[in-house]
């Protein structure tokens, strides 16, 4: 599932920011080499950021050895892939064929093609990781509570025909379950800021220019002072009113999606794109853990939260659904 999710990832993000589709999850299809300059530059960036002497990659990089040369070569690769697509695309918009993409807003915005590079690089880098992280672990935690995995089949069911946006967003419970999922398991589990100039922190804690403040969201949501006592199970009612509306924490107790004017600017496309991945799945089929493989995953803090060996799920049609669903309206 974790490759799957990640694939489709890819897929969708290339779609939304290039406007073009990389067939990175058809199998029949080669495999993408910039795929895998995306993954082998993650990986690589994360090494560096969680080496514990600096010296030692700056070196590596100067001399343009082991992994630093495979990180310059992944970069050279993605960055003539995407200045290709970018001469491409004026040419087509240039005859007059229209795009909805990223990639041509920002060229018709006139951006130069460098500035226009380094940003649907940027875009890509963000989105294409981090929902597959989160869904892997939601379905991963779901088949643990199939209390909730029941709720979200039935609330998934009761949308009529297509997953539109509207139906989407009323999806409560759903919406609830992928909250406490990114709570236990965000995507990214620490970030940083350097800051631009001299600042306090509401603590009073003075902070110079230059310096690196790091936060950590995986443990902020296992922290009983923020949680409560029950901070280490999943309970996605805590999400909800008692009217049944999602609550909205604030960014800066649940800082998954950052916060203030660095929020993520694609919060929103990423809860819609998430909730129609479970929502079509769940609606459909039942997924259950290998027997062999039921104990807790380990959690591998690349860019993102990698599971370890992957997510390797029984999948069987979910037939008695609908009965129950009815018996239940009936009542």
């Amino acid at each position: 599932m974790q490759e799957l999710l990640r694939r489709f990832a890819f897929d969708t993000i290339c779609k939304v920011s290039l406007g073009t589709d990389p067939g990175f999850l058809d199998a029949s299809l080669p495999e993408s080499t910039l795929a895998d300059a995306f993954e082998v530059a993650s990986a690589i960036s994360a090494k560096r950021g969680a080496a514990p002497v600096f010296a030692v990659w700056k070196a590596k990089r100067a001399l343009g050895l082991g992994s630093e040369g495979q990180l310059r070569a992944a970069v050279k690769l993605i960055h003539a892939s995407v200045m290709e697509i970018i001469r491409t695309r004026k040419t087509e918009l240039k005859k007059g064929t229209q795009h909805n993409d990223l990639l041509s807003r920002l060229i018709v915005g006139g951006h130069k093609d460098e500035v226009i590079r380094d940003m649907v690089i940027s875009f890509v880098m963000a989105g294409k990781d981090t929902t597959s992280a989160a869904l892997t672990w939601f379905f991963w935690l779901l088949s643990c509570h199939p209390e909730a995995e029941t709720e979200v089949a039935k609330e998934a069911k009761q949308a009529k025909g297509r997953l539109d946006y509207h139906a989407l967003k009323d999806m409560k419970v759903l919406e609830a379950c992928l909250c406490e999922c990114m709570r236990l398991y965000p995507p990214v589990l620490w970030d940083s800021k350097h800051a631009a100039y001299n600042d306090t922190l509401p603590d009073g804690t003075r902070i110079k220019k230059g310096d690196r403040v790091t936060y950590f969201p995986y443990g902020m949501g296992r922290s009983e002072k923020l949680w409560g006592k029950n901070c280490m199970q999943f309970d996605y009612r805590r999400w909800l009113s008692e009217s049944g509306d999602v609550v909205r924490e604030s960014p800066f107790k649940f800082p998954v999606f950052q916060a203030g004017p660095r929020v993520c600017l694609g919060k929103e496309m990423a809860f819609v794109q998430m909730k129609y991945v479970a929502a079509s799945v769940l609606r459909e089929f039942e997924l259950r853990r290998e027997e062999s493989r039921k104990q807790r995953p380990a959690l591998v803090p690349l860019l993102t939260a990698h599971m370890a060996g992957g997510l390797h799920m029984v999948v069987e049609k979910r037939e008695e659904m609908d009965s129950i669903l009815n018996a239940k309206l009936s009542t």
